[in-house]
């Protein structure tokens, strides 16, 4: 059944703190003007062997205003909730845009960006939503289960991977956020939006006594845009997943160290999300493209003058840009410039077509309209162009995983992320895993140790030779995407399917770090 509204949230004074904010832009001369308020809850809990190590319940509450004045941005939030503070807050903004075109004209024409101008800031056109309501898809609220239940739970999970032989810690978590957005601008959209998201996580560790070397094992289980439901069996199978780490992490401990060379690759959809979001989903961020963005994640290879162009990949490559799936992290209705969400090409046949975009990075580049990218992740925070579900599409009829791994002779097959390395690029890469299999005439062959895929993102996707069906594909993802200065974080989800890559570059971690 779909949820309405917070009832608490709704009882805000949101209307009246909007029209007390956009009106005083308004007399200010501002060309453009946005409110918006936010409640944003964040509740975590740790355990560590079964046994408490430390809880959180926080809630952001506060508001933004951003106006465009003069050709400058201006932007200034606040927290009294009373329409006299709305106000003050909104002549805050201009007073900073009218400041910020000082500092642009003290600059000069060259201003220092890529494109070799400041020039005015213009919002491409979207057309006016009102009085438009969202809620994110879930059954259960984690906040409506009380706090026993979430540690008894996970109390639980523990002490059955503790129970099993081999394991001697067990490390478990659980991450909830409901976000409460209401939005509302000087040309007349407002929308009040709802999501829910979770991140349940357990890691087994094991220890070899005799040599005290040790090795870790996480659940494969992605954060989801789901409530609690999603611990009691829908969506996942945490009975299977805590059943079989035991023997699996035993086996890793086991295992053999890889021989470095060129294999075949399988790359389950638990690995081959995170390539896609730091290959593909931070390098197809249009302000990455054009230099007006470094931060965290540098700036791209995948420069604007390359669309239509750049040949991302094979073929078989088609990765869309989506702000509509369902559970999806980064699933919305209404981005944070009053944007509605939706699905579009990034690269289509192996092709850059298409980018992740604004408001302002839309009309700076001459598309008709932002796909619905702007996020601030506070109220206290100006909205940054964020990263939408970046996903690779599934070959329609396409292979299973097992068909997939009884085309390859010799190879490798990897499941579970683990870490990563990309230069400020997003270019050149290695990524490592939760487990690795030995492939041998079509079959597995046992667990192997020490295991990295090296590439360029071009060869690597250049290289992809397979792509699985629906059946293998899976919406993976992260709460903690990190952007801007000063720093912001988003939760984006990655979906793909299993897939197949020839002759890449592995690497053995263990002699690549000389011991």
């Amino acid at each position: 059944m779909p949820h309405e509204i917070d009832a608490s949230f709704l009882a805000l004074p949101l209307r009246q703190l909007a029209d007390a904010a956009l009106a005083r832009a308004r007399a200010l001369g501002a060309d453009h003007a946005d409110f918006r308020l936010e409640r944003v809850r964040s509740a975590s809990w740790r355990l560590r062997d079964a046994r408490p190590a430390g809880t959180s319940d926080t809630t952001d509450l506060g508001y933004a205003v951003r106006v465009v004045h003069g050709g400058s941005w201006g932007f200034a939030s606040g927290v009294e909730l009373t329409m006299d503070a709305a106000a003050r807050v909104a002549g805050q903004a201009v007073a900073m845009a009218k400041l910020s075109a000082k500092v642009i004209a003290a600059a000069g024409p060259t201003g220092g960006t890529p494109s070799g101008s400041w020039g005015r800031v213009e919002l491409a056109p979207e057309p006016v939503h009102a009085d438009r309501t969202w809620v994110s898809s879930y059954e259960v609220s984690p906040f409506d289960v009380p706090d026993a239940e979430k540690s008894a739970l996970l109390a639980d999970w523990s002490a059955r991977l503790l129970s099993a032989d081999g394991v001697a810690h067990a490390d478990a978590s659980l991450l909830t956020v409901q976000e409460n957005k209401f939005y509302a601008d000087s040309a007349g959209t407002t929308t009040t939006q709802q999501r829910v998201r979770v991140h349940p996580q357990l890691t087994a560790v094991a220890v070899d006594p005799a040599t005290g070397g040790f090795d870790a094992m996480r659940t494969l289980a992605p954060p989801a845009g789901r409530g609690w439901e999603y611990l009691t069996g829908t969506g996942w199978d945490w009975d299977a997943e805590l059943a079989e780490i035991p023997e699996l992490l035993a086996e890793k401990m086991r295992a053999p160290s890889v021989e470095a060379g060129s294999y075949d690759l399988v790359v389950d959809p638990s690995n081959l999300w995170l390539t896609i979001h730091e290959s593909v989903g931070h390098a197809t961020e249009l302000d990455r493209a054009l230099g007006y963005e470094a931060a965290y994640a540098g700036t791209s290879f995948a420069t604007f003058d390359q669309l239509g162009k750049l040949k991302y990949g094979s073929p078989l490559m088609n990765v869309t840009g989506d702000r509509t799936a369902e559970h999806g992290l980064a699933t919305i209705g209404y981005d944070d410039e009053g944007v509605e969400a939706q699905s579009w090409d990034l690269v289509k046949d192996g092709v850059l077509v298409g980018y992740q975009l604004d408001r302002r990075i839309a009309k700076l580049t001459g598309f008709d309209r932002s796909n619905g990218c702007a996020f601030a992740d506070s109220p206290a925070h100006v909205p940054v162009q964020r990263m939408a579900n970046v996903s690779l599409q599934p070959a329609p009829g396409g292979p299973s995983t097992e068909e997939l791994i009884s085309g390859v002779d010799r190879g490798i097959y990897v499941v579970g992320d683990r870490s990563w390395s990309i230069d400020m690029q997003r270019y050149n890469f290695q990524f490592t895993q939760q487990r690795a299999y030995a492939i041998r005439n079509g079959r597995l062959a046992g667990q192997l140790r020490d295991v990295a895929y090296q590439a360029t993102t071009t060869d690597f996707w250049g290289s992809m030779a397979a792509v699985g069906g629906p059946q293998t594909y899976v919406l993976g993802g992260a709460f903690n995407c990190g952007k801007a200065q000063p720093g912001q974080v988003a939760a984006v989800s990655h979906g793909c399917p299993t897939a197949l890559f020839e002759n890449v570059n592995i690497l053995n971690t263990t002699e690549e770090a000389g011991q």
